[in-house]
């Protein structure tokens, strides 16, 4: 099947032009949908597979000619003739003033809405309501026995066969539940916890050598050049201050 031609905006054009598309669209029973389309495109109306969005909006006028502007009342005559009896008798004629029918119109008039067909609706069986079971030592605190958490298991397991079966004839396949104390997980938890190394610390950086270490350091080792004040600058820090600077 060819694919369809969806017509998002079409302002129209020559007549004759549009009748020849429109003839080959019929040949090839291709699928015309329409959104906007005015003038010479409502031919599109008179194929068996055209079909109109609810929001779509269709234009009707008389056709003219495109050199003198005057209306052409036999091309006119062919327009209004390819529409369906239902458009012809809510349009009753065609003006120079445009007509304009919505998709929602039109569809109430008989036109195949593009959004329609079958529409196909999931549903499942109803679930049966959940059981919800438990258990809880006479003395209040929290945990059971071996015995217990058996029949809490036996008890699970019937609720959820119970649950999945079917109606009469159905199987339902054996269901193995298995429940954990979570006290005794709780201890296990804790002991392997404590039976775990703990990590290793980060390496520390190296010690910074003490200040004393430069404070020693003679005056005579430091470059002259680095002590010698510019010609004609005159000393601002005190030789104390000369020196802390040059040790460090």
């Amino acid at each position: 099947m060819p694919a369809p031609v969806v017509v998002y905006k079409d302002v129209g054009g020559l007549v004759s032009d549009y009748e020849a598309i429109t003839e080959r669209y019929r040949r090839e029973n291709r699928d015309v949908r329409l959104h906007e389309c005015r003038s010479a495109c409502t031919l599109a109306l008179s194929l068996p597979n055209v079909c109109v969005y609810p929001d779509a909006k269709v234009k009707f006028h008389q056709a003219y000619n495109a050199i003198n502007r005057e209306t052409d009342l036999g091309v006119s005559s062919r327009l209004f003739a390819s529409y369906p009896a239902a458009v012809q008798v809510r349009l009753g004629n065609l003006t120079r003033e445009y007509r304009v029918l919505t998709g929602t119109e039109l569809i109430a008039l008989g036109m195949r809405n593009c959004e329609g067909g079958p529409t196909m609706i999931a549903s499942r069986k109803q679930r049966a309501p959940s059981t919800s079971l438990a258990s809880a030592r006479s003395d209040g605190s929290s945990g059971a026995s071996l015995a217990s958490f058996g029949d809490i298991a036996h008890k699970v397991q019937s609720a959820v066969a119970t649950a999945l079966a079917g109606g009469a004839g159905d199987q339902t396949a054996s269901i193995r539940v298995a429940v954990a104390d979570r006290q005794q997980t709780g201890l296990a938890r804790g002991a392997e916890e404590a039976n775990a190394l703990p990590e290793p610390a980060p390496p520390l950086p190296p010690r910074r050598p003490p200040s004393e270490a430069f404070a020693g350091q003679d005056m005579a080792q430091m470059s002259p050049a680095y002590l010698q004040l510019i010609s004609g600058a005159q000393p601002i820090l005190g030789q104390q201050l000369v020196r802390t600077v040059a040790s460090n």
